[in-house]
């Protein structure tokens, strides 16, 4: 189509917003384009707001994790730093580490590949065709071949095309040569869920579908220091991965990470804050929506949350969870996705069997809503902090 359609224009509006480096808690709808302007202007009661009226696309507030000191010297870091850190590692320790997708060569849509093309060549870090199914296959056969294989998909949410390849391919490679053949070397990075500004194409959470298939391994970071760990693991690690990386935290979240290489395990949850009464479990950006509802339930109701995140969706760490729920009695899980079908349902099935005895309450979800991820409507889609907190409150009153 033209670059003069519509659909052109909003295209455009939507990438400037997302490569923005404005504060993500203001992200002003009536100054961002012409564009977004003649929206505003659709509307008759709007046209008089377009200076004031503001949508707080971030519904948490970012703290960041204690200085590590186990890894050597760190330096200060956002999360698509540490990833760029992550690689520029893994290229500089592994001769044939080798990276590609849409557009990785000048750095991609969110910076994350930065200077790595100059720095290790055009045959380690380069461009592919708009094509996902054939990223991830051209993976396979990559990592199949000996390489280590690092596929950036650009969106999670267009990961879809590429369906096939992960979960009939690269998930039974091993399976279907009775371990003589392995695409193990292969990692598939994608950013990963809502940034404010993202409506039905670039704020999906997609982790469930992946969590039906063995063979892989789904791996979802809080932060930058975790981010770097988890994904050097996921390039360590002998099964293909999917490392999906919060993308309204690329800049948002900002943390001392150590420089050298360092791995974090997979498939063990951590308990970040410990707790007597209620257990919280999350991933990605919804810990830090869960880290102030538990300060708010011990500020407002004297109520002590134990808070886990889950970091690793497939194999996830079941006795962890169940620990924790065994000693609280009671469970709320929260995710972005809808809820019907979403990773919280396996989780609660989970508990429910192995903890049902000690469980004082039924198990609360505070998920995202069975329809597509709207735009306008995003605040009201959200699990934010008071839709969990009146859960919380639920939980404790049963």
């Amino acid at each position: 189509s033209s670059n003069h359609s519509p659909m052109a224009a909003a295209a455009r509006f939507l990438l400037r917003g997302a490569g923005s480096k404005a504060s993500i808690a203001n992200v002003n709808i009536g100054d961002q384009s012409l564009f977004g302007i003649t929206l505003l202007r659709l509307s008759p009661n709007c046209s008089s707001q377009t200076k004031t009226q503001r949508r707080n696309a971030a519904h948490f507030t970012y703290h960041p994790d204690p200085v590590p000191t186990e890894y050597g010297p760190t330096t200060k870091m956002n999360l698509f730093q540490s990833v760029t850190s992550a690689l520029d590692n893994t290229l500089a320790s592994d001769p044939t580490a080798v990276i590609f997708g849409e557009d990785v060569a000048f750095g991609g849509v969110f910076r994350c590949t930065v200077g790595l093309r100059d720095k290790y060549g055009k045959d380690r870090v380069f461009n592919t065709p708009l094509c996902e199914q054939g990223i991830v296959g051209f993976g396979i056969g990559a990592a199949v071949a000996g390489a280590t294989a690092i596929a950036e998909i650009q969106f999670a949410d267009y990961i879809y095309p590429a369906f096939d390849q992960i979960v009939n391919e690269a998930a039974k490679y091993r399976y279907r040569s009775g371990n003589l053949f392995d695409c193990g070397n292969l990692t598939i990075r994608a950013p990963w869920g809502c940034v404010g500004h993202g409506s039905l194409y670039h704020s999906q959470s997609p982790e469930a579908f992946f969590a039906h298939c063995p063979g892989i391994k789904v791996v979802i970071p809080r932060g930058p220091v975790q981010c770097k760990g988890l994904l050097l693991s996921c390039i360590a690690d002998q099964n293909p991965c999917i490392f999906f990386e919060p993308k309204i935290l690329y800049r948002a979240a900002v943390e001392q990470v150590p420089t050298e290489a360092y791995t974090i395990p997979l498939s063990q949850a951590e308990v970040i804050q410990e707790g007597s009464d209620v257990t919280l479990v999350a991933w990605g950006t919804q810990i830090h929506v869960l880290r102030e509802v538990a300060n708010m339930a011990q500020e407002k109701l004297g109520v002590s949350c134990e808070l886990i995140d889950l970091q690793t969706i497939l194999p996830w760490d079941t006795e962890t969870v169940c620990k924790s729920v065994a000693k609280t009695g009671r469970l709320l899980i929260s995710h972005e996705a809808p809820i019907t079908g979403g990773f919280a349902a396996e989780i609660s099935s989970t508990v429910q069997e192995e903890c049902f005895l000690n469980l004082e309450a039924p198990i609360a979800r505070v998920c995202g809503y069975d329809t597509p991820f709207p735009h306008i409507f995003e605040p009201f889609y959200i699990p934010d902090k008071w839709k969990c907190f009146d859960a919380v409150k639920k939980l404790i009153s049963y």
